[in-house]
């Protein structure tokens, strides 16, 4: 093993499009690897699949950026109002955090969640009414990305004519590439952001209803379970994380299957397969990538290696996810394959609140696609899809072709 940190290459395009080669290479290389991520950072590197599930559960891992010793993880944040950007559940640990869970935990339990099967069937369904007699489409622009920013919108209880703009600013607070972000963007940005969210707030405390907003109004103003910053934090990650993984999950998933014409004749034949066929997609090149960021609270021995206070551990959800020692033969795509436990979600305290709801729209959204649109076919070649170039991982853009439709 080298001793200095490997860079992960987001200047070049092959490794953008595939970085599963060198994910590879670096677990096969050890269990903890030190790397240089995106935006010119060092973290740790957790490769394998018992190692990650180990430090999803560790409490000496923190969530909170403020754990870390790089102050340039601070700075890459917005230098202003930057507290009502880290009120939230993905950046506070217990108590904090399962106070901030259980007040929007009720929304996105199973339950809750398959009773909105209909309105998703019926905003997807329309979003193919609207391409299907083209016979062409830009299935991110067109689908993938408005769907779940209405699904979460409605939730939320906030107008979906808006979402242009704050998918604009999350765009530029959430992007990441080989520089670090330009401070003077990611500020205007959230400056953007927090006003767009102040208001829909002052709309909700004028006018309630019976959408989760309002109850998160309800519980800062009432029963002042949440502080101001918390409540704005809490709203922005809902808006934010509430579609932009889904995105990825609808637009990677149909991109796997334009590229892996076996898979997609086996879905097309058997639609029941659908529920596996998501979460192979979840596993074999999962919205997430290459993991999930942790921070020492103290020095911590992970797989042997040792681990010093206030380091950056990325748990490789998406590196772990190709370990042959707990999925065989994991470089192959299989919508059948059974016991997959993948780590997409992450795990322990901290697994996604939204997965529930995450499935059942890729579930929705690319079964009925397959079904809606005959003849399903990239527009351009595999190796011109471009892809998100560090952290999040999905298409920026899928053209296809299909037979025309009424």
């Amino acid at each position: 093993m080298s001793e200095g940190p490997v860079p992960l290459p987001y200047a070049d395009p092959g490794f953008v499009a595939d970085p599963f080669p060198l994910y590879r290479q670096l677990r096969e290389d050890g269990p903890v690897r030190r790397v240089v991520i995106a935006g010119g950072l060092e973290a740790w590197l957790v490769t394998r699949y018992e190692d990650g599930l180990a430090a999803l559960s560790d409490a000496r891992l923190s969530g909170d950026v403020r754990d870390a010793s790089d102050t340039r993880l601070l700075e890459q944040l917005p230098d202003a109002q930057r507290e009502s950007l880290l009120g939230n559940m993905l950046r506070s640990d217990p108590p904090d955090h399962t106070r901030l869970r259980r007040l929007v935990s009720k929304a996105f339990t199973a339950h809750r969640v398959a009773g909105m099967r209909e309105r998703i069937q019926a905003v997807t369904d329309r979003l193919l009414d609207a391409v299907v007699a083209a016979g062409r489409a830009d299935l991110v622009a067109d689908f993938a990305l408005p769907l779940p920013v209405t699904v979460i919108s409605e939730l939320l209880g906030v107008p979906v004519d808006e979402r242009h703009e704050f998918q604009r600013w999350t765009d530029r607070l959430t992007l990441r590439g080989v520089e670090p972000p330009d401070p003077a963007v990611v500020n205007e940005a959230w400056q953007h952001m927090r006003a767009y969210i102040t208001e829909l707030i002052r709309a909700k405390r004028a006018q309630t209803g019976d959408d989760l907003l309002s109850a998160l109004v309800t519980a800062r103003d009432e029963d002042q379970r949440l502080t101001e910053d918390e409540l704005i934090s809490m709203v922005f990650l809902l808006l934010a994380a509430g579609y932009i993984t889904t995105v990825n999950l609808i637009g990677g998933g149909i991109a796997m299957l334009l590229t892996h014409p076996g898979q997609l004749a086996l879905l097309r034949s058997d639609p029941g397969l659908l529920p596996g066929a998501v979460e192979e997609f979840l596993r074999y090149d999962g919205p997430v990538s290459p993991g999930i960021a942790r921070f020492a609270r103290e020095d911590v021995e992970i797989a042997g290696v040792r681990v010093p206070r206030g380091a950056t551990v990325l748990i490789g959800a998406a590196v772990a996810n190709r370990d042959p020692a707990r999925f065989p033969d994991p470089d192959r795509l299989d919508i059948t394959r059974p016991d997959n436990a993948h780590l997409a979600f992450g795990h322990g305290v901290h697994y996604c609140l939204g997965a529930p709801l995450a499935r059942l729209e890729g579930q929705i959204a690319i079964g009925t696609a397959l079904r809606r649109l005959p003849g399903l076919a990239l527009a351009v070649p595999a190796a011109e899809i471009p892809w998100r170039p560090g952290g999040l991982r999905g298409p920026l853009a899928l053209p296809v072709t299909f037979t025309p439709g009424g």
